[in-house]
């Protein structure tokens, strides 16, 4: 019997892409991809969602590609122009899950300690969590076993009584590896038949 259930926010809930921004910057898409994957990628990326401070990430890549600085320092200067909005499906799913009231329900995701506090203040359904994880906060992320670990212990979780829901299978799958149901999301319709399958009510 399922009892909590836990979001990730980025892809799930909220409509974030680098893109967003870069297309604004770039004149040619070969070039921005290029950029992204080489330069300001999701490796690099996932270092601040780790703890590391948008500062220091930043003067590195300056110091290593300066000839790319103005792009390089509108990825954090003008991290606000990456989101691209709720996910108005999933936080309909989300909103009927809290006024049901039959689960607890939590967040954990790879979100900088730095730029989390923004998006909080632009979108009031991630204070209807009863417990949000944020990697950045912790200093470790998924799909890390003791990031999942944690979020269990601090608000006492059953990992057999709860079910996972990201957009990254290789986060869904490090979930499995501890006994937690996971859903790979895709679309809020697609979530919908598989919370069915689960006997989920919304």
């Amino acid at each position: 019997m399922v009892t909590s259930i836990i979001f990730d926010l980025g892809g799930v809930l909220i409509d974030w892409n680098p893109k967003y921004l870069y297309k604004k910057i770039f004149k040619d898409e070969a070039g921005m991809e290029d950029f992204l994957q080489k330069i300001c990628s999701s490796d690099w990326n996932e270092e601040q969602d780790a703890g590391r401070s948008l500062h220091e990430a930043t003067e590195a890549l300056v110091k290593e590609y300066s000839e790319h600085e103005q792009s390089i320092r509108a990825y954090y200067g003008r991290w606000q122009e990456m989101l691209g909005g709720a996910i108005e499906g999933t936080v309909e799913i989300l909103r009927k899950m809290k006024e049901s009231r039959r689960y607890k329900l939590y967040a954990l995701t790879n979100w900088s300690d730095e730029t989390f506090p923004i998006a909080q203040e632009q979108y009031d359904f991630l204070n209807w969590f009863d417990g949000v994880v944020v990697s950045g906060t912790e200093k470790m992320r998924k799909p890390l076993p003791e990031f999942y670990r944690l979020l269990l212990n601090r608000y006492n979780v059953k990992a057999t009584e709860a079910l996972f829901i990201d957009d990254n299978k290789r986060n869904t799958d490090a979930a499995k590896q501890l006994g937690i149901d996971s859903i790979v999301y895709t679309t809020p319709e697609k979530l919908i038949e598989e919370l069915q399958v689960r006997g989920i009510q919304l």
